[in-house]
Order: C-alpha cells, then sequence, then structure tokens
C-alpha cells in the first residue's frame, strides 16, 4: 500500500475551530515578497488590566490562577480575589510615587504572588520587568542581572523568597531601591513583606485615575531578549502589542466560545518568556480560563511534576518544546490513565522552540487515535519577543516544521538576502524599540518601518503560497564551506537533532570554510544510559564514550546522510560534549536555545579536533 493510501486509512482530525488559509500575496520586480492575512483584525480591548476588570465583573468567583501550596494541594486566586489585591499593590506604589519612569523587577519565577504584583504594577502605570530566574539563582558573577538591573533602574524589586534571592540582591546596588519579598532579604535593603503590600487599604480614586490614563501606548511591561549576540536587550511592550495579539487569534475563530465553559491550562515556561508571559497569559484571561502553575520542566527528574498536574489538570490545548512530547509520548505509552487525562478536553497540540519530528509526531497521532478516535491537530505560532506571535499554523495539517501564515493585522516582508528570504515584519503587535537603546531601535527596523528578525524563511510550494511557510534558518548563522557550499544552519541543526532523537538533545555545526561539516553535540544522558544499558551512576563520559552509544549515533547519521542532499547536510565527524552550555559563557539562553556563535568560540579547542587529520577517540567518524 501507498503512503497516500495509507493515510487515507487514517481516522480524520478533530476539528480546529478557525478559519482556513486566506491571504495576500503581493511580489515586487527586486524579488520581495508582501504577505497578509485579508481576514481583519477586529476590535481590540484597552489594555491587559481593563481586560481583568471586565473578567473580574463577569466571573468574579471563577478561579484565575492556580499553583500547588507546600501540602501539595492546589491553592487558587478567583478573578475578583486576584483584581482586588492588584488594587491593593497600585494604592501602594502609587502612595510611594511610582509611575512609569519606576519600574518594578521581578526576580522571581510563575507564582500567584508574581501575577498580582504585575497586574497590580500595571494598574499603577509602573513597567513590569520580569528576569529569567537563571540570571539570579544559575549565574556565578550575576553579569546579566546587574545588566538589566541597570537598564531599568528600577524603584521596587520583588523576590518572592528573598532568602532564596539573596545573593543575587547583594550584586545590586539597592541604596534606592524597595524589595518586597514573603520572607525576608539582606539588612540594608528598605523591604516590604507582600502581605503587608496586599493588605494596603484601596484608594478605589487614585486606582481609577490612573487607569484612566492607559491606553494602547502605555508601556506595560519590559521583556528581555534571549542574550544570544550578547547583553539582553529590553523590548517594550505595550499594551497595543499585547491586545492586537488576543485580537487577531479571536479574528480566527469560527465560532464563539462556550460562556459556561472555563479553559483549563498548564504552564511551566516562564512569564519572562514571551510565550508563556504575554501570549499564553493574556490568552488565559481574555478567555476567562483558569492556568494552572506546572513547577515541571521538560529535563528527567522534573518531568514527573509535569505528569502529576496533567492527571488533575485536562487542558484545552497543550503547548510544549518538542522534548516534552517525546516525554509525554513515552509516559502515555506506557499509562492509559494518563492518556485518558490528557486526551480529556484536548482540542489541539502546540510546539514551539524547534521542528517536531516526524517520527514522535506519528507517536502522539497514535495516542490521540486509541484515546479519542481522532487524530488532533498540531499547531506553532512564530514571532520574538520584539513581535509576540506573528505567524500561526491556524489550520490541519499533516506536515510538521511549517511556521504558518501571518495573524490578521500583520504584514511579512521576505527579502532576498543570498540564498534565503529574510523575515521582516510591521504591525500593532510590534515593539516601538528597546529601552534606552536608540540606536538599536534604529538598527532593527528597515527604510519602510519593518522590524527585521534575522530569520529566513520559504513558501512550503511558492505556486500555493497558502500552503504556509516554513522557517530556513538564521541569515547570520548560514556559513560556506572550502569548497563553496553553503550550509543553512538552523535547519540542517534541527535534522540532525530530529534524526538522533533521542540521544542528542542540541547541535552546534562547524565547518565555515573547512572542508566538511562536523558537530559539537549535547547528548541525552538519560536516553543514552537506556541505549547502552547503563545503571544511573555511571558518569556522564562513560555514557558518551559507550560502545552501543557511539553506535547508535553513527547509525542515525548515516541514514541522515544518505537521505540528505550532498555536502550542504553531510556530517562526517561528531563530537559528543559532557560540559553542560555555559550561560555565564553567553552560550545558552534562558530559554534553552544555543547560541552557536558563543559556543564555537567557547570551546574552539573541540572544534580543532573534529579537523584534525587523524580524528582523536573522542571523535565519532560517520
Amino acid at each position: 500500500m501507498s503512503v497516500a493510501a495509507e493515510k487515507t486509512q487514517l481516522p480524520p482530525f478533530k476539528p480546529l475551530k478557525q478559519k482556513p488559509p486566506k491571504i495576500k500575496v503581493e511580489k515586487k520586480p527586486d524579488g520581495t515578497i508582501y504577505v497578509s492575512s485579508e481576514y481583519p483584525l477586529g476590535e481590540m480591548k484597552r489594555s491587559i488590566v481593563h481586560l481583568l476588570e471586565e473578567k473580574a465583573a463577569l466571573h468574579p468567583d471563577r478561579n484565575f490562577i492556580g499553583e500547588r501550596d507546600a501540602s501539595g494541594a492546589w491553592a487558587y486566586i478567583t478573578y475578583g480575589e486576584a483584581n482586588r489585591a492588584a488594587d491593593a499593590v497600585a494604592t501602594a506604589l502609587l502612595a510611594r510615587g511610582m509611575g512609569p519612569s519606576t519600574p518594578l523587577l521581578i526576580l522571581s519565577g510563575n507564582s500567584i504572588t508574581h501575577a498580582v504584583m504585575a497586574l497590580g504594577a500595571m494598574k499603577a502605570r509602573v513597567p513590569v520587568a520580569p528576569v529569567s530566574v537563571p540570571y539570579s539563582l544559575m549565574s556565578t558573577d550575576f553579569s546579566k542581572l546587574r545588566h538589566v538591573f541597570e537598564l531599568t533602574r528600577p524603584r521596587m524589586i520583588f523576590a518572592q523568597q528573598g532568602a532564596m534571592f539573596e545573593r543575587a540582591l547583594r550584586a545590586l546596588d539597592l541604596s534606592s531601591v524597595d524589595v518586597v519579598s514573603r520572607d525576608g532579604v539582606e539588612e540594608g535593603a528598605a523591604s516590604f513583606h507582600y502581605d503587608t503590600m496586599i493588605a494596603t487599604p484601596i484608594d478605589a480614586a487614585a486606582v481609577e485615575a490612573s487607569m484612566d490614563r492607559i491606553d494602547h501606548d502605555t508601556v506595560a511591561k519590559y521583556l528581555f531578549t534571549s542574550g544570544s549576540t550578547g547583553m539582553p536587550k529590553g523590548a517594550i511592550q505595550t499594551h497595543r502589542m499585547m491586545m492586537a495579539l488576543v485580537a487577531a487569534q479571536e479574528a480566527l475563530r469560527t465560532e464563539e466560545p462556550d460562556p459556561d465553559e472555563i479553559p483549563q491550562s498548564l504552564e511551566w515556561m516562564p512569564w519572562n518568556h514571551i510565550s508563556a508571559g504575554n501570549i499564553s497569559f493574556n490568552g488565559n484571561l481574555a478567555a476567562g480560563g483558569t492556568v494552572h502553575l506546572d513547577a515541571g520542566k521538560p529535563i528527567p527528574g522534573l518531568f514527573d511534576q509535569t505528569i502529576r498536574n496533567l492527571r488533575d489538570v485536562s487542558p484545552r490545548v497543550f503547548g510544549s518544546a518538542p522534548v516534552a512530547f517525546a516525554m509525554l509520548a513515552d509516559a502515555m505509552e506506557k499509562d492509559v490513565e494518563l492518556r485518558r487525562a490528557f486526551f480529556r478536553n484536548l482540542e489541539y497540540m502546540g510546539y514551539g522552540g524547534a521542528t517536531l519530528s516526524s517520527d514522535l509526531y506519528d507517536r502522539m497521532q497514535a495516542l490521540a487515535i486509541a484515546e479519542t478516535g481522532h487524530r488532533m491537530p498540531l499547531t506553532t505560532m512564530y514571532g520574538a519577543t520584539e513581535t509576540q506571535g506573528i505567524t500561526v499554523v491556524h489550520w490541519v495539517t499533516e506536515r510538521v516544521g511549517l511556521i504558518g501564515l501571518p495573524l490578521p493585522g500583520i504584514t511579512l516582508k521576505l527579502v532576498p538576502n543570498g540564498t534565503k528570504l529574510e523575515v521582516r515584519v510591521k504591525g500593532p503587535t510590534i515593539t516601538p524599540g528597546y529601552l534606552n537603546d536608540p540606536k538599536k531601535t534604529a538598527e532593527a527596523f528597515d527604510e519602510e518601518g519593518y522590524y527585521a528578525l534575522g530569520d529566513a524563511a520559504r513558501f512550503l510550494d511558492p505556486e500555493h503560497p497558502e500552503e504556509g511557510i516554513v522557517f530556513d534558518g538564521r541569515v547570520t548563522e548560514d556559513f560556506k564551506l572550502s569548497s563553496g557550499t553553503w550550509v543553512s544552519t538552523g535547519t540542517l541543526r534541527a535534522d540532525v537533532v530530529a534524526a538522533c532523537s533521542p540521544l542528542i538533545q542540541d547541535a552546534v555545526i562547524c565547518g565555515l570554510d573547512k572542508p566538511y561539516i562536523a558537530l559539537l553535540a549535547w547528548p541525552n544522558i538519560a536516553a543514552a544510559k537506556a541505549v547502552a544499558g547503563l545503571h544511573d551512576s555511571a558518569t556522564p563520559q562513560e555514557v558518551v564514550s559507550h560502545p552501543k552509544v557511539v553506535a547508535h549515533i553513527r547509525e542515525a547519521l548515516l541514514r541522515h546522510n544518505k537521505d540528505g542532499g550532498g555536502s550542504s547536510t553531510r556530517i562526517a565527524r561528531i563530537h559528543l560534549m559532557t560540559e553542560p552550555p555555559s550561560i555565564d559563557g553567553h552560550e545558552i539562553t534562558d530559554k534553552g536555545y544555543v547560541n552557536q556563535r558563543a559556543t564555537l568560540d567557547r570551546r574552539a579547542h573541540l572544534v580543532e579536533r573534529l579537523y584534525l587529520d587523524e580524528a582523536p577517540d573522542d571523535v565519532i567518524v560517520v
């Protein structure tokens, strides 16, 4: 039976309640292509905190955010409680003379108190600056934290666990900064207890007057870029940007939501990230849903918490990185009850951060069919800290690797750049610029006012652009071999990781001015131990040098080379690294993205070993 015939035997997809592709494409003589949605954007709400007040009035007793307490039970704050607490925080901030020029820096991770402090600050028109937790707890020199502190010059810092963040706080000049926590902070800092903040008698007139001054151009947040090309930049986030994204998603709906349905979601990604902090958080608020905070992460030892939470929370939408889908598939293939809980209310799944491999897609669909009798739509959204989401897969497709088509209100500009099309974008979701950095702001936009992402993209089928756009790597990361052959780093990296799944977590592509492509790769130690049949006590070096692991990776890369397109994709050698990527060395961002250039520079000695005439013992020759 042919592949096409096999696919016709598969059950249909669960309906995706979103509109089909409908785009306008304009091509210029110089090869520039403009792409936009033909669906109108629709009405935009005034601000995030006006949306909070609206939902609190409609559903005062509905659960807004849930987190596990010390006993492990779920504890919730309702919409009404969150709005009242935010009013108290806003009153306290206004009484201290805070406003648009005195930001609130948040060091802590996701929590109910984090949300209340952020929403209260926005009501007082105080910009919120959530900071990546690793900058405080994993860094040894606090260089990025100090950079963010100096850039924002906050009047207040919120560190929910003051004792946990004590070392980080000591690295900052707190002489004119208030620190709010739920325990205590070091002596010498003006500190306040969170409970004192929310016990502040509400000055309704002062809060209302502040809210009346909020419009679409009011700054709500500063979100920091990943720092993949240097120190993080503070991307200004206005209420216009966030409300436009909500309106764009609403414009793609095919039917009004059920007013009696309370969407349930589970969130592990940090709120300093655009995906969780803006797109998911604001979308949940707009839907009047309940978000459950997941302390788990898609890494061995912590994903068990996510599985536990999925038994309690059956989300309407599940979104995560491909590595999480792999771990989830492993668990559901062994546990029918977990599978039942996961698919009970699920309407669709979403992935981001990397391409989902075809084999993993097939496994998730097999699980969906076994539980529901249908295949499950799989979507993804593409964007950046500076842009929110700009494209989305909003139709049912069997393909993985698409980044979709422009959201309503967004125009993509695809500009010829060498052999690729560079992505630029304009629309109401785009940042007005970077905090206190007019030079970088000017450099980020072209002569027509389009923001340049530095990414490349291409149409899946140029003759049928409505079939979607495919990510085509980073323009600045591509290089030539000594033969003059171009290597597309971004797409090759994704293909290699997928080919070696689950043994490789990430890889760096080497070969600039060299005769062949080689890899520096980080192995998935847990998966490699399973392949080799090694005990948990085995050291990382014992694992990566085990003959079964070496053979597995060599065979996977041989298959990849056989299916590839010549020297531009063929891998000749690979070295498995046991030292994790360094945050302080700028090798990895807080979002888990690997900085290709920083890694190549920091590990130049390993790159040299890949190109020795006689390969060393720790280099696998394919």
